[in-house]
């Protein structure tokens, strides 16, 4: 004969085993934003663009050494790589790299790490960069610095943060793919090999927000780097366009300029990095860049001339919009075709 349970105590059991952990999102967010650390910036880029890297030219000795180094950093931050994926490496083969231009590059590898969302898992939210660069040429080594040691160090400390907040308890709702490029000095051919050969579903992909050079200052802001070039926001969905107004407002953080947001413009930056192989497939996207300087692709973009109070704040923008993206109620709308 089974125990009857008194009513009142009932409802109190379906009323507990109900009830799910309501997280503000939107309050916590400034805690998670201003743990973008500077030093660990500094660390990570001092390494990676030190010359026992030898220029990280696609496919060679120190490129694939700057990635272990990447590696064996995400592993004491207790940052797998994706479910799905036998390890860290997605491989791009030579004859993928060299199919469109013969340029003898060996085989290469992107680098990925997963923190898996919560109840929008399926959900994926790509944060890119290109570890990548030129190498060496005529005896001088090519550190890259900036373009783009900058970019692959911010994604690191972004990793770090949003781990940090799902061991919290707090997030992200959906999920976050990190993914390092290789052969964007090539031709894209990383992020291009991605976007055919996709991990995750690219209609369940919600956004790309991609980082190239956030290390210095140009010419047109000489005076100040607090600023950073937003590239593509608006040409898919005005909703990332939104968010990265908001999070910029949100915490006082920079001078978006959008002077190079002109498709029709003669530099052509919205085709120069990874997000197009995003966008031109449909993905909302934006390229935050702090333009060109009289050391882009020289033997002379050292970390001695790295800004690091700059790529602090830019990382904590970057974080912000994807903070925004990942935890926002409703995926973005896609409510605009042309991303060519």
């Amino acid at each position: 004969m089974k125990k009857l349970i008194p009513l009142f105590a009932l409802t109190f059991f379906i009323s507990c085993s109900t009830t799910k952990k309501t997280i503000d999102y939107d309050r916590i967010e400034a805690k998670y934003v201003n743990q973008i650390n500077t030093e660990n910036l500094k660390k990570h880029l001092t390494i990676i663009a030190s010359d026992e890297m030898e220029g990280r030219n696609t496919g060679s000795e120190g490129q694939k050494k700057a990635g272990r180094y990447m590696i064996d950093e995400y592993k004491k931050m207790k940052v797998s790589f994706p479910k799905g994926a036998k390890d860290y490496y997605q491989a791009v083969p030579a004859s993928f790299l060299n199919a469109k231009r013969n340029l003898n590059l060996p085989d290469s590898e992107n680098i990925w790490v997963f923190i898996e969302g919560s109840d929008k898992k399926d959900e994926i939210v790509v944060v890119s960069a290109h570890y990548d660069h030129v190498g060496m040429k005529n005896g001088e080594i090519y550190n890259g610095a900036d373009d783009d040691g900058s970019g692959t160090v911010a994604l690191m400390e972004i990793a770090r943060i949003f781990q940090k907040a799902k061991e919290d308890g707090n997030g992200p709702r959906r999920s976050i793919l990190i993914l390092h490029v290789t052969a964007e000095e090539v031709g894209l051919h990383g992020s291009r090999y991605y976007s055919e050969n996709p991990l995750f579903p690219l209609a369940n992909t919600v956004a790309d927000v991609n980082i190239d050079m956030i290390g210095r200052r140009d010419e047109l802001h000489k005076d100040s780097n607090n600023y950073v070039y937003v590239i593509g926001s608006d040409y898919l969905s005005t909703d990332l366009y939104n968010i990265c107004e908001n999070a910029n407002t949100k915490h006082g953080l920079l001078t978006l300029d959008y002077k190079y947001n002109d498709k029709n413009d003669k530099n052509r930056f919205y085709y120069r990095s990874d997000h197009y192989n995003f966008a031109k497939n449909g993905i909302p996207s934006v390229f935050l860049f702090s333009g060109v300087h009289e050391d882009y692709h020289q033997p002379t973009d050292d970390v001695d001339k790295i800004e690091f109070d700059a790529v602090t704040t830019r990382t904590k923008y970057a974080f912000a919009i994807a903070w925004e993206i990942a935890n926002r109620e409703n995926r973005l709308i896609v409510d605009k075709k042309d991303a060519q």
